[in-house]
């Protein structure tokens, strides 16, 4: 009860229990944690993932993967020291079916050559790990991390750890048999991880460039259809993404090299010579390419019609945002059709691969700002 006041006091004095003040950014209080901190930290690691896409890219372009035989988590990134290491190491490669149905004859220069583009795949995965490690215990034991996203952070470890196992999953495939390369439902699989693993890094990154106030009300000003559409282009773009690791896995873009043809007509000559059915549409190189092509001109249509749509957007990061996606995928379109007919040089396909990483975060950046628009006054202060 409050206490009665005088009927001499003056109406703008103080009681003598003032009330105590409201305070604002109540929804960030409690929630705010180290954001900026994280967030460098997910760029940091963005960074990485990216440079072992790229690497990894490199390493299958050049037939690298099957030259480390063993998959040694710990004492495997210490590389061989001597001559008598390296022969051992030769030695193991030689008893595989690539050296045997490909390489035979192959010297150990040669093989120090493919052997280091697999070593520093696999040593900028554990320095990916390393880096994840540090930065998310550092940040829980600081008690830095922000109210619900531990298990978010927790996340991109555990897939990060998922790849670690797939990708010997994907390299022991090689190692049998008449295998001369990496089996591409593995390779596949192997690459859409870590695309997923990326996205949910940027995803994360953008969110934590902003209040969770801010969030909040963007959220009730999102833009449902240019959400959904942009979700359509992100999905059918990851499909067409692990129609490329098909592709690489079997040699597929090196085949047909002429466009818009494949071999003078539309479909390439002989597009079913296995059975079952099912098979031609993952194995056969010609069909296989075939399906990629199409693919990639529908994400282009769809893209471009979407990042339309965007520019009519009410906020105007989000018209941005759209522009940037339409006009990347006729970047990114070009570039497939040069590797193309360039027969997938070491230098355009890790071009046309790096293109893809950046139409996947465009994408997925376009995407973010139609559900959480960038509110902006009359006068442009934000």
């Amino acid at each position: 009860m409050n206490p009665k006041r005088s009927i001499f006091e003056e109406v703008g004095a103080e009681a003598p229990a003032a009330r105590a003040t409201p305070k604002g950014n109540l929804i960030d209080a409690g929630a705010r944690g180290a954001r900026k901190a994280i967030r460098i930290w997910l760029f940091v690691l963005f960074a990485l993932v990216v440079a072992m896409i790229a690497v990894g890219g490199a390493t299958r372009l050049t037939d690298s993967g099957l030259s480390i035989t063993e998959w040694k988590p710990v004492t495997g990134a210490i590389p061989p020291m001597n001559e008598a290491d390296w022969q051992t190491e030769f030695t193991k490669y030689q008893a595989t079916p690539q050296y045997a149905l490909m390489n035979e004859g192959m010297t150990l220069s040669q093989f120090k050559g493919i052997y280091w583009w697999e070593w520093a795949h696999r040593q900028l995965g554990r320095l990916v790990g390393l880096v994840w490690a540090v930065g998310f215990f550092g940040f829980l034991a600081a008690r830095k991390i922000p109210v619900g996203w531990t298990g978010r952070l927790l996340l991109i470890g555990a897939l990060g750890g998922l790849q670690g196992a797939i990708g010997w999953w994907m390299v022991s495939s090689g190692l049998v048999g008449e295998m001369t390369s990496v089996a591409s439902y593995r390779l596949a699989t192997h690459l859409g991880l870590a695309f997923l693993i990326l996205g949910f890094i940027a995803w994360y990154a953008m969110l934590l460039g902003r209040r969770e106030a801010d969030l909040l009300q963007a959220r009730r000003l999102a833009e449902p259809r240019l959400v959904g559409m942009a979700t359509g282009v992100l999905h059918l773009t990851f499909l067409q993404i692990l129609l490329g690791a098909l592709v690489a896995g079997i040699d597929a873009g090196r085949g047909f090299t002429d466009w818009p043809w494949m071999g003078g007509q539309f479909l390439p000559p002989d597009p079913f010579p296995f059975t079952p059915l099912w098979r031609n549409f993952f194995e056969d190189p010609g069909l296989v390419q075939f399906i990629h092509r199409m693919v990639g001109y529908l994400v282009f249509v769809f893209g471009v019609v979407t990042a339309i749509l965007g520019r009519r957007s009410a906020h105007a990061a989000t018209r941005v945002a759209f522009a940037w996606m339409g006009t990347w995928l006729f970047v990114q379109v070009g570039l497939g059709i040069v590797t193309l007919v360039h027969g997938a040089p070491l230098h355009l396909g890790l071009a046309h691969q790096l293109g893809a990483v950046v139409a996947f975060v465009l994408i997925l950046r376009a995407r973010f700002l139609a559900r959480y628009p960038v509110v902006q006054s009359i006068r442009g202060a934000k």
